[in-house]
C-alpha cells in the first residue's frame, strides 16, 4: 500500500536537485565559479546569471549540507502531494524569489549604506517551498493539506526568524553573512502563490456529512437507543393483500 501511494517522480525530482547542488558546489571548488561569479548581485546586470546558478553554488560543507536536507523534503512533498502544479510553482517561485533578491538593494539597515553582496545558495527555494506547502494547505482547508502544513510548520517553524536580519536579534562580533533578503523573497512569494493557485490542483474533497442538511438515523445516538430498547415499535405492521384478478375470474365471467 506504501508503495502505492509514494510518488517515486517527488522522490526523483528531489533526489536530481539535491545531485546537481552537489556537482554546482564540486565544480565551484575546483574553480569552475570563482568570486562572485555565478551569483546574485543586487541591482547589477552580472548579477542576473545567478538568478539560475546560485540555487547550485554554496560557500561551505555547512552551507550546502544546511540546504541539501531541507530542499529534499521539500520538494518531495511538493510533488507528492501537488503533482498537478509541482513544476509550477517550483520554477515559478525559483526564479521569482531569486528576480525580487536581485532588486532588493543590499542596504545596511545600521548604517544605511549599500554593501556589495554576493548572494548564493538554495535557501530561497527552500523558504519558497516551505511557505508554499504550509499557507497552500490553509487556503485550501483541505484535510490532507493541513497535516502536510502542520509537518512543515512543526520541522520548519523556525524558518520565521531568517526572514529579518540576523543583527536584530543576535550580537554579531561582524555582519551576518546570511541573505535575510532571500529568505524574505522566498517566504513572500510562496505565499502568493499558495494564494493564486488555491483553486489548481487536487479538488477539496466534501463528504456528505459536511452538507448542513445531513441527516443519518445511524449518527442519531438517541434514536438508535430508542430502537434497541422498544423493538415492539419497530416489528412489521399487517396490511391487506393485494388482490389479484385471477382470484376473482369466475365472478367476473358470471356478469
Amino acid at each position: 500500500m506504501f508503495k502505492e501511494s509514494l510518488s517515486f517522480k517527488a522522490v526523483l525530482y528531489a533526489a536530481a536537485m539535491v545531485s546537481a547542488m552537489w556537482i554546482g558546489f564540486l565544480l565551484q571548488h575546483v574553480g569552475w565559479f570563482e568570486g562572485c561569479s555565478g551569483a546574485i548581485i543586487p541591482l547589477n546586470p552580472a548579477g542576473l546569471k545567478g538568478i539560475f546558478l546560485s540555487p547550485f553554488l554554496h560557500g561551505s560543507l555547512e552551507h550546502i549540507f544546511g540546504n541539501s536536507v531541507p530542499i529534499f523534503v521539500l520538494i518531495f512533498l511538493l510533488f507528492q502531494f501537488y503533482p498537478f502544479i509541482g513544476k509550477k510553482v517550483f520554477f515559478l517561485g525559483w526564479f521569482v524569489s531569486a528576480f525580487l533578491v536581485w532588486l532588493l538593494p543590499p542596504v545596511d539597515i545600521f548604517t544605511g549604506e549599500i554593501n556589495h553582496v554576493c548572494i548564493i545558495g538554495a535557501s530561497g527555494i527552500v523558504y519558497t517551498l516551505a511557505f508554499f506547502l504550509f499557507f497552500s494547505g490553509i487556503f485550501r482547508w483541505n484535510m490532507k493539506l493541513l497535516t502536510v502544513s502542520l509537518v512543515v510548520a512543526l520541522y520548519y517553524g523556525s524558518l520565521i526568524w531568517g526572514v529579518v536580519p540576523e543583527e536584530l536579534f543576535s550580537h554579531l562580533p561582524e555582519p551576518s553573512r546570511i541573505s535575510w533578503q532571500s529568505h524574505l523573497s522566498g517566504a513572500v512569494v510562496g505565499v502568493i502563490i499558495a494564494f493564486v493557485f488555491r483553486k489548481n490542483g487536487e479538488k477539496n474533497i466534501h463528504f456528505i456529512w459536511e452538507f448542513p442538511n445531513y441527516y443519518s438515523e445511524k449518527d442519531d445516538k438517541l434514536w438508535q437507543e430508542y430502537k434497541e430498547n422498544h423493538p415492539d415499535d419497530f416489528l412489521e405492521l399487517p396490511y391487506r393483500k393485494k388482490e389479484d384478478l385471477w382470484d376473482h375470474l369466475d365472478e367476473i365471467r358470471k356478469k
